[in-house]
């Protein structure tokens, strides 16, 4: 139950609903930690901790001390700041029209690039490339020929490169990699790192993501466009009633 009182420091119910509060501000990744008796041991010892500190501050009269009261008035300044930008601003707002338009008129910015999924392997010399190559070709599988033949550390992996974009690899490497038919063995492409077999096991031709999956980026974008441009246009007419004065200039 929420209501359920987990410990009483100095009079102060600490309850489940607390201990939930606190674990809701938490990133979700580290929510879970604390589903179970131990993190939520850990949490409930923390929080007493604080109680019993904030009781010390109150009877030694901490509050009167000078460093409190100024990073209190800070706080109060910065907490005031905000929320009175958050009402000015609060009228500001982007229509679903607005966001189709936005899209329909950029769609090349949601672009997905084109990418290439291979495997090789890499040797020192052409004789030694045209030699696996050979065997390649005469039945032996890349993978295993990659663990047993490639100077690459990628051989531990068959020779797996991943998924990867142009401008990823050396341009002789990308050349052959995004030219190369799904499942064929490339022959021996010089680089600066020696002589690579390359095998493309997968192509993704880039394609232009959905509005619904750009829908919250375009109206973030927009929102803060227009937020940016009205607290400018505000702060310049505050400057009219309020002075400021520069005592040097800002470029």
């Amino acid at each position: 139950m929420d209501n359920n009182v987990l410990a009483v420091v100095n009079g102060q119910n600490i309850t489940q609903k607390d201990l939930d509060e606190i674990i809701s501000r938490f990133p979700k990744e580290r929510q879970s930690y604390f589903m179970n008796e131990q993190g939520k041991s850990q949490l409930l010892n923390q929080i007493i901790s604080f109680e019993l500190i904030y009781n010390y501050a109150k009877d030694n009269e901490i509050e009167k001390d000078e460093e409190y009261i100024k990073r209190l008035e800070n706080a109060k300044k910065e907490i005031l700041t905000q929320t009175a930008i958050n009402k000015l601003l609060s009228d500001v707002n982007v229509t679903d029209e607005e966001i189709k338009k936005y899209y329909e008129a950029n769609k090349h910015l949601f672009k997905e690039e084109d990418s290439v999924t291979a495997r090789h392997i890499l040797v020192n010399t052409l004789d030694e490339a045209e030699e696996i190559k050979n065997k390649i070709d005469n039945g032996m599988n890349f993978e295993a020929a990659a663990i047993k033949y490639s100077t690459c550390p990628s051989k531990e992996y068959g020779g797996n490169l991943g998924s990867f974009t142009k401008g990823k690899m050396v341009p002789e490497f990308e050349k052959t990699a995004f030219e190369l038919p799904v499942g064929v063995v490339s022959e021996p492409v010089k680089t600066q790192f020696g002589y690579h077999l390359i095998k493309v096991e997968n192509k993704n031709i880039g394609s232009i993501k959905s509005l619904e999956e750009v829908y919250l980026i375009i109206k973030n974008e927009l929102l803060n466009e227009r937020q940016s441009y009205k607290f400018a246009e505000i702060t310049e007419n505050l400057k009219k009633e309020y002075d400021v004065i520069l005592n040097y200039n800002i470029d």
